[in-house]
């Protein structure tokens, strides 16, 4: 199976790619290991993460005007998740509609990369029968290998699995303050935010270390603030539920359910009691409020969705590896959610709203009404030529071959829950603004040159844990992804390396085609 260029994951960026490559004549493979488009912003993350809306143009910025459209807006930032499956569906359709320009091959994982003289030549896929990736046993039971031979090649999945086969530098976890000068790196000192507010014992019998530790808790006491780490901040699942009874799927418990799981949870209710504090759902699911009645839920709080040091294993785990965590990931949240309506150590009225709360008929509907999409927010990052870091956020220092912007928060979640003065504590979350829109560096989704000459990674960028941080969001995606795939055109033009791009005649292409690659105050660029 032969393509101009290959493109592994059919996250929005992975679609976008697509797209955009084929509207500049190239074929196409898009390959998806699940059997869902559109990643996270059709599995279940609605409430867009934007930063600044002005900073976000070309095929990124039609995407949102397409869903506008299905709502009668201009353009639409809260949306449903089959509004966005749909979108992205009829944008591929699009590109086809002359001839299949974009071959999609879902349900196929990354196998073995064979690299010649500095380039991918082969990349081997295989499917898995059942349609589903993270069914128990699947990886035992791949079919059908595919090889495909492609010119250019790109990674626009969450987790980097083209890239790390092809031999690409990458680091995962926290780097140390010190290495790039980055005081909101490595292990904090302090973490303020979702965050316990009251003492919470964390000891199995209350007030005895040697009883041993609550489940949900850590090992250790969090290590040195400033030294880095592999801990990877914490993913959950973005819910889409409803108060609408007609549109309802009741929140039932994870088989084997045991209430003593989240015991924390139960001493944390009982703690803001005797302190005299609120108790109310807001306060630990943080629900937006959705077109249609319905709602994007994140994480909010000491102790919500995010699975709290369940994330480490998952960047350079197998793919049994992965099925795993994705069910435990699941199951923690079906238990969280069950506990929450049903543990008497609530109160009433606390437990009667997370009742009134179902999952979607109409959403997931081959899921049972929960996401496809498990919320990686990060994985693995890419060591390129180029790293973007906390000076070029704070416009310290900057670079000349921007291909696209980025606005949001320098935003971790936490990344663990250890015992610190003999409570339970939270560490790792970051939110700190940016000081402007700023430059995405064309070097950051490029590899080093020695290491690859045929691979450009518009995801897993070259980026430290907290400017990623700020560039991880859905919209700097498609931003990327649409460069990506300018440059990888380019470079077949040119019959070059994608390191040897001219950088120039790329920015070009891009602001004719919309992208925003300068920021300026308002109403300047």
């Amino acid at each position: 199976m032969k393509s101009d260029i290959c493109i592994y994951g059919g996250t929005s960026a992975g679609v976008i790619t697509a797209v955009v490559a084929a509207g500049l004549g190239r074929s196409v493979i898009l390959v998806e290991p699940g059997r869902h488009m559109g990643g996270m912003s059709s599995g279940g993350l609605g409430e867009t993460d934007i930063g600044n809306k002005a900073a976000i143009g070309g095929m990124a910025r039609e995407f949102y005007r397409r869903v506008g459209k299905v709502y009668g807006e201009a353009e639409a930032w809260k949306f449903e998740p089959h509004v966005a499956e749909k979108v992205f569906a009829e944008l591929i359709a699009e590109a086809n509609a002359g001839g299949e320009k974009i071959r999609v091959l879902l349900n196929h994982r990354v196998g073995e990369v064979e690299k010649v003289a500095g380039r991918i030549g082969r990349v081997e896929l295989a499917r898995v029968p059942s349609d589903d990736r993270n069914a128990p046993g699947a990886e035992e039971k791949l079919i059908e290998h595919v090889i495909v031979e492609s010119a250019m090649y790109i990674d626009a999945g969450y987790e980097g699995d083209l890239m790390a086969p092809a031999k690409v530098g990458y680091t995962v976890g926290r780097e140390a303050s010190a290495l790039h000068g980055e005081s909101l790196n490595g292990i904090r000192a302090q973490t303020p935010k979702h965050q316990f507010i009251v003492p919470v014992d964390p000891y199995r019998k209350a007030g005895d270390p040697s009883s041993g530790l609550l489940p949900l808790i850590q090992e250790g006491d969090g290590g040195k603030p400033g030294d880095g780490d592999a801990r990877v901040q914490a993913y959950n699942f973005r819910l889409c539920i409803t108060q609408n009874r007609d549109n309802q799927i009741p929140i039932g418990p994870p088989a084997g359910y045991d209430p003593a799981r989240y015991e924390i949870l139960g001493r944390y209710f009982e703690a803001l009691h005797a302190a005299g504090k609120p108790i109310g759902l807001g306060a630990f699911l943080k629900i937006d409020r959705m077109p249609g009645g319905k709602t994007d839920v994140n994480n909010n709080g000491p102790v919500s969705t995010d699975f709290i040091g369940m994330s480490w294993d998952y960047p350079n785990g197998d793919f049994a590896t992965r099925a795993r965590l994705w069910h435990a990931h699941l199951e923690y949240i079906q238990g969280l959610l069950h506990f929450m309506g049903t543990s008497d150590r609530a109160p009433d009225e606390f437990r009667m709203e997370m009742r009134s709360w179902g999952l979607c008929k109409d959403e997931f509907t081959d899921t049972g009404g929960w996401p496809h999409q498990m919320y990686v927010r990060e994985a693995r990052r890419m060591v390129g030529p180029y790293v973007v870091t906390q000076s070029v956020c704070e416009h310290k220092s900057t670079a000349d071959d921007a291909i696209g912007l980025a606005a949001y928060n320098m935003d971790s979640h936490n990344c663990q829950r250890v015992v610190q003065g003999g409570v339970a504590r939270n560490e790792g979350d970051v939110q700190v603004a940016p000081a402007a829109p700023y430059p995405i560096a064309y070097r950051a989704i490029t590899p080093k040159k020695e290491e690859c000459e045929n691979l450009l990674v518009p995801v897993c960028l070259s980026a430290s844990h907290i400017a990623y941080g700020s560039i991880r969001m859905e919209p700097v995606f498609m931003v990327l992804g649409q460069s990506a795939a300018t440059a990888a055109h380019l470079a077949l033009e040119k019959k070059s390396s994608v390191q040897d791009v001219d950088v120039a005649a790329l920015q070009e292409r891009l602001l004719k085609a919309g992208q925003i690659l300068k920021w300026n105050a308002p109403g300047k660029r």
